[in-house]
């Protein structure tokens, strides 16, 4: 696993759910690995009433009603889609969800508009089909197939990016659950796939994807929605700064403290930021930016490495401005000319009643970075 640049969560957490599974005597839908709880206590943590040997850490921050809510929708064997604004960590809830329960989270279709039917269904070896004739052995499983026939959990990412016959090709899956395939109807292995029990599908949606291509009526009762709220407490959102940065120092073998003033900062100027966004009368007054949680991370993970590799190893206010700058400006020069007015206006008059602390070193890295874009 230490080859590996992003191990999923059944290999990350392989240890930790061995045991998990070795202590679980509760009740398990279909053949999944883990129970209902231990699912819930393996994604949200342990508790000292949990009255375990050794603590759980908790790996995805937020309302516990909303994994209780994906637990119960996928023990029913209903589709789950998780929709909600980008970097609300749908991804990773939903990853969290298919290693627990399948301990299997890579059975994975990715939605974008060259997304086709063959990616949900089935495709073939060319090769072999010229060789041998059309065949199970010639066929290629989707993803969504194969946790058909593994009863395991099929993921579809960005369901809403996909065109609108992609999507209806998931109606008779998620109802009939099988898939037909009708150039085998001679073939004596049969021309049905049987989905197993314990099969199922997560999707996620982006909110703001609405109007490409709208799920259709008939696919929408197939989901039970739940929807995941922007992250607007600033210890909930703290907390998974913290958790996020700390996997990629571990990763990156850096011995660093983030000191918590410099986290205040980048926690209240995305604050500051949405505040104004929400303000705005029209889109050229607010970034193109989600300014979402995962975005916040990527600041601070892109402040850290520059200020490892060709700073001082240490994080500075300045190299976080700068960082700041130069992930959120996407479009010249709105983006440039709202963080300018957001340095003037706001940090300017906080740096003054600072007196030279974090907040003034914060304006001048905003304004050199600005500086070298213009």
């Amino acid at each position: 696993m230490s080859e590996l640049l992003r191990a999923p969560a059944e290999l990350k957490y392989a240890e930790e759910l061995d045991w998990l599974e070795s202590i679980d005597d509760g009740p398990k839908p279909f053949a999944w690995r883990l129970s209902p709880k231990m699912v819930r206590l393996f994604i949200l943590g342990s508790e000292r009433a949990d009255g375990l040997d050794r603590p759980v850490a908790q790996k995805w921050f937020g309302d516990r009603s909303f994994v209780e809510r994906s637990i119960v929708t996928l023990a029913s064997d209903r589709g789950l889609l998780l929709i909600g604004d980008p970097g609300t960590g749908k991804s990773w809830l939903a990853e969290l969800l298919s290693a627990a329960i399948s301990r299997n989270s890579t059975l994975v279709v990715q939605g974008t508009a060259g997304t086709t039917e063959d990616h949900i269904k089935y495709s073939w070896n060319v090769s072999m089909v010229i060789a041998k004739g059309q065949s199970r052995e010639s066929m290629i499983p989707s993803p969504i197939m194969t946790a058909m026939e593994a009863g395991a959990i099929g993921r579809f990412e960005e369901l809403t990016r996909s065109t609108s016959d992609v999507q209806d090709a998931l109606i008779s899956i998620l109802s009939e659950k099988y898939i037909s395939v009708p150039e085998l109807a001679g073939d004596d292995s049969g021309n049905i796939v049987f989905a197993k029990p314990g099969f199922s599908v997560i999707a996620t949606a982006n909110s703001r994807d609405r109007g490409v291509n709208d799920l259709s009526s008939a696919l929408k009762r197939r989901f039970n929605f739940v929807r995941i709220p922007v992250v607007t407490n600033k210890k909930s959102e703290a907390e998974i700064v913290r958790f996020r940065t700390e996997e990629l120092l571990r990763r990156h073998q850096i011995e660093l403290d983030v000191p918590p003033t410099l986290l205040d900062v980048l926690l209240q100027s995305f604050a500051d930021l949405r505040a104004s966004a929400a303000a705005a009368g029209s889109d050229d007054e607010k970034l193109e930016s989600a300014l979402s949680t995962a975005e916040q991370i990527g600041v601070l993970e892109d402040a850290i490495l520059h200020g490892n590799f060709f700073g001082e190893r240490a994080l500075t206010a300045h190299t976080l401005a700068s960082s700041l700058v130069g992930s959120l400006a996407r479009r010249d020069p709105e983006d440039l000319a709202i963080l300018n007015k957001y340095l003037h206006g706001v940090v300017e008059p906080r740096s003054k009643e600072e007196e030279g602390g974090s907040w003034a070193e914060f304006l001048e890295g905003g304004r050199d970075a600005i500086a070298t874009l213009s």
